[in-house]
């Protein structure tokens, strides 16, 4: 067991002097208000572009600082490449691993050994096994869904399968491909792979646009599974009542359109609603909040740029009928798992948006009124891990993992 790294709001600060933050921070004074300290904008670096933002604070919001103590405890580092990550009914948590494994997790960071019996993954690239969910009545039935890359003679796709986990724990059961977005391509970028039971017990997934230029206009063709959030029964069929069901040449499965590499699916715990946080290219990353047949502009409109520093498209920012996101980051912070917190131990976060920064290498807590960013804070920065996936346990802390085998729990301290 690692020793707990000890967090505090004023990390950033001595992290500027050079302090050892383990040893030297201190951790705020509880306050009465339980509200934010509200400090200058988390973000100092240069933007990409000089691209303007449609409206004031979609961008560069104030910064906040967590007023109540919390630290964040290294729970094991025996993670391989860690992916997605659920919880289980008895409190203990389901994760995947890139090159095609899962495993489980107690609080204590004890892991498993790899589960077996999952259909072949193509882990190249951004691919592997990605996000996963356990059924609602999985007390019951044991099923687990899970997203991969699957590897096809004619490329590779996003696919949503299946499977029973064995009473032992050690193989998932007739494990079974329900969804494949197609059409399969070969290459080995933007496969999205978040997937979500909404409140009728149907599957919300996230699909990527592939990437490249001559699969990127699929994110805007209501004839192609690429660039898009799907919904779809247990079963893998289109859900009644989905958006596109009655459009003439459109896929029933589709739920919203426009999107560039979504990894990141969250349902708001009071209002129901749907966020969703995707990469951007060079600039651009986003979060946006998914209505049912709302198109999110990728690639037509974007506030990012090419990684070769060249515009995209007409380099245009807004446009009629196409929706803008609640919020952006220029430069990125790569944007994956996201959640909210529901907990109630730490006031200041309730129905916070949290989200596993890669790039950014720091968890980014944004706080949201009337769907709007008002303010935003970065937590464990001090740590220089990749956050890939993040979400809330049964005990209301906060348990996060990271490209390089972290598994992370954040609480009250």
């Amino acid at each position: 067991m690692l020793k707990p790294i000890i967090l505090a709001s004023t990390l950033l600060a001595l992290a500027s002097c050079g302090h050892n933050a383990a040893e030297s921070v201190k951790t705020p004074q509880e306050d009465s208000t339980k509200t934010d300290s509200v400090v200058a904008p988390v973000e100092t670096k240069a933007p990409n572009t000089d691209y303007k933002p449609a409206f004031t604070g979609q961008t560069r919001i104030e910064g906040r600082v967590t007023r109540t103590p919390y630290e964040g405890k290294v729970l094991s580092s025996d993670l391989k490449n860690p992916w997605g990550i659920t919880t289980l009914p008895d409190g203990r948590f389901l994760i995947t691993e890139k090159a095609g494994t899962m495993r489980i997790a107690t609080s204590a960071g004890v892991v498993s050994q790899p589960i077996t019996g999952l259909p072949k993954v193509n882990p190249d690239g951004q691919g592997g096994l990605l996000g996963v969910r356990v059924d609602p009545d999985f007390a019951q039935n044991r099923m687990v869904y899970w997203v991969f890359s699957e590897p096809l003679p004619e490329g590779n796709l996003t696919a949503v399968a299946k499977g029973k986990l064995s009473a032992d724990e050690t193989k998932i059961e007739g494990a079974t491909v329900i969804y494949r977005a197609t059409p399969a391509y070969k290459g080995t970028l933007h496969y999205g792979g978040r997937i979500l039971f909404d409140k009728d017990n149907n599957i919300v997934i996230s699909t990527g646009e592939r990437s490249d230029l001559q699969t990127r206009p699929q994110a805007q063709q209501l004839n192609s599974g690429l660039g898009k959030i799907i919904r779809i029964t247990k079963e893998g069929k289109p859900v009644t009542g989905n958006p596109f069901a009655s459009t003439a040449g459109a896929r029933p499965e589709l739920y919203s359109y426009g999107h560039r590499n979504v990894q990141g699916l969250a349902f708001h715990p009071e209002t129901g609603d749907l966020w969703e946080t995707e990469f951007g290219p060079r600039g651009g990353d986003e979060v946006n909040r998914v209505e049912a047949g709302k198109n999110y502009g990728w690639p037509t409109i974007t506030y990012g740029i090419e990684y070769s520093g060249s515009k995209i498209g007409d380099a245009i920012q807004q446009k009629e009928g196409l929706e803008q996101p609640v919020y952006y980051w220029d430069p990125v912070v790569s944007p994956s798992g996201i959640t909210f917190y529901s907990g109630t131990a730490i006031p200041e976060w309730k129905n916070n948006l949290f989200i596993s920064a890669l790039s950014g290498m720091h968890i980014v807590r944004l706080v949201i009124e009337n769907n709007k960013v008002v303010g935003e804070e970065r937590l464990l920065a001090d740590q220089n891990q990749r956050f890939r996936d993040i979400m809330e346990g049964k005990d209301g802390a906060l348990y996060a993992v990271t490209d390089q085998g972290r598994l992370y729990q954040i609480a009250k301290k």
